[in-house]
């Protein structure tokens, strides 16, 4: 059976197959087809509805919905973030999501979100930097060690050759648990008990920390001439990990302004500070990286498209590989314009039980 056969049946992919097929691919391979599908996407980005997502803050939080179209297929995702979560041992970020037949409204596919989240803003980081960073660029400091880390660096070797891996998070636990992860797969890492030692020598300095509150997680002296900048924490309003003066010196790229304006580092500027989408310089519009001496920064903070993209890979990558399970999730009478005769007729047979 292909997954088109049955008109009330959604394919699902659980987190159990979301792992299996991720590991069936091979890791490194998945990232690789995911930010091809990501780069294809973004080469079409006006032919997309765009919104910033819709957002319901709390103190402890937010839930999120991130919806976006190509006129053919629609797909949103649900997301939330609250970092507390971690202390009661849960993740600070889950998520699902649905992709659909923009011709009848059928939802195509159900899908865990929360490590193909992982995974698509890993693949997304190491596309922009693959336009922004200097050439050659060969060493990461990632700071804060968390549930992204590894994907960031996996993603970053898989694209651009990054292998040298040089690690910070207040947590040393963390930092020992990254570190532990990454083992025998090509880096070298250096575990550093400070951001001035992590970011000493890096071509590329990835920020990807939880906490939900303006912070200086990056210093403007932690910077110098030339590097590229992967801001992936801030995220929210009132969420931030760089210093303003960070962002005076920078080139800044974005994926959706309207919406990085709001959750991003450069909700610390004025609303007509300039920056560039990420969308133009890889379709050649507008210019990214002029020389080496230029600093660069990629102020993410996740945009619908981008799930889009994950949706529409995975969706393609389970037809090939007949990996997900069938939903009863869609009623499907005899007669459409019945669809309470199909309540009755439940109700004859559960009588006739």
């Amino acid at each position: 059976m292909t997954i088109d056969q049955k008109l009330n049946v959604v394919p699902f992919i659980s987190v159990d197959h979301m792992m299996k097929l991720v590991l069936k691919v091979g890791i490194d391979t998945f990232l690789i087809e995911l930010a091809a599908t990501i780069e294809e996407d973004f080469r079409r980005w006006p032919a997309f509805d765009k919104t910033p997502r819709v957002a319901s803050h709390s103190h402890e939080g937010v839930i999120e919905l991130m919806p976006t179209s190509d006129g053919t297929l629609y797909g949103f995702k649900y997301v939330n973030g609250h970092p507390k979560n971690t202390r009661q041992g849960r993740q600070t970020v889950t998520a699902f999501g649905v992709l659909s037949d923009v011709g009848n409204g059928y939802p195509m596919l159900l899908s865990e979100m929360t490590i193909l989240t992982a995974l698509r803003t890993a693949a997304t980081s190491a596309v922009a930097a693959k336009f922004l960073a200097r050439s050659g660029s060969r060493t990461m400091a990632i700071i804060g060690n968390g549930a992204q880390s590894e994907f960031q660096a996996r993603a970053f070797k898989a694209l651009l050759g990054t292998d040298k891996l040089r690690l910070f998070d207040i947590d040393p636990s963390a930092t020992r648990k990254c570190a532990r992860n990454l083992e025998g797969l090509g880096f070298t890492i250096v575990e550093c008990g400070s951001v001035e030692e992590a970011v000493e020598g890096a071509d590329i300095v990835t920020t990807v920390t939880a906490d939900k509150q303006y912070a200086t997680i990056l210093s403007d002296n932690h910077v110098g001439p030339g590097v590229h900048i992967n801001a992936v924490g801030g995220d929210c309003p009132g969420k931030t990990e760089l210093s303003k003066d960070i962002l005076l010196r920078s080139d800044i790229f974005v994926e959706y302004p309207p919406q990085t304006r709001i959750e991003g580092e450069i909700q610390q500027l004025p609303s007509d500070h300039a920056v560039t989408e990420v969308w133009q310089v890889i379709t050649g519009e507008a210019v990214g990286r002029r020389n080496d001496g230029q600093i660069t920064l990629f102020d993410s903070v996740g945009f619908a498209i981008e799930d889009f993209s994950a949706l529409r890979y995975v969706r393609a990558k389970i037809a090939e590989l007949n990996m997900f399970e069938e939903l009863d999730l869609l009623a499907d009478p005899d007669d459409p314009r019945d669809l309470y005769g199909m309540l009755l007729r439940c109700e004859k047979k559960l009588s006739a039980v």
